[in-house]
């Protein structure tokens, strides 16, 4: 067996030394921190018969900006690339520090009257969306997104 090079030995030895104590003295916040600080939200809008550039608008306008003045966290907005879903469907993922702060926000967007007028405007020849669906994840512990 061939003996390493002295050279080497020190920045090896080094490097293990840094990563030991780097990994074993975190903070105990760190160290104890929850896996899951946040709850992601996914939902997914079906528009009516001829709204869909008309739910993209409104959402660029106006509903990005509400959901940002009232804790909602945006991840990303996306329109499906094949059809049917097409020409219809927009999907967008939210988060939330929690299920509870989720109920409060959603609430508090609800009766926002900014919402309120910008909802009725858009909606003045008919509703936007015929169906919307809502589902609460948690990242597994292997995503890069948590």
């Amino acid at each position: 067996m061939k003996e390493m090079p002295r050279k080497l030995v020190f920045p090896i030895v080094l490097f293990a030394s840094g990563f030991c104590l780097g990994n074993g003295l975190r903070p105990w916040s760190a160290a104890h921190a929850d896996p899951s600080p946040r709850v992601f939200e996914i939902r997914t809008y079906t528009a009516a018969e001829g709204k869909l550039d008309a739910l993209h608008t409104r959402f660029r306008d106006h509903t990005v900006a509400l959901f940002r003045k009232h804790g909602i966290t945006s991840v990303g907005y996306f329109k499906p690339e094949d059809a049917p879903l097409a020409a219809n469907t927009l999907i967008y993922i939210l988060a939330h520090p929690s299920r509870d702060a989720a109920t409060k926000n959603w609430q508090a967007f609800h009766d926002d009257p900014e919402w309120q007028a910008v909802k009725t405007a858009s909606e003045a020849n008919g509703p936007l969306t015929t169906k919307m669906e809502s589902v609460f994840a948690d990242p597994t512990d292997y995503s890069p997104m948590k």
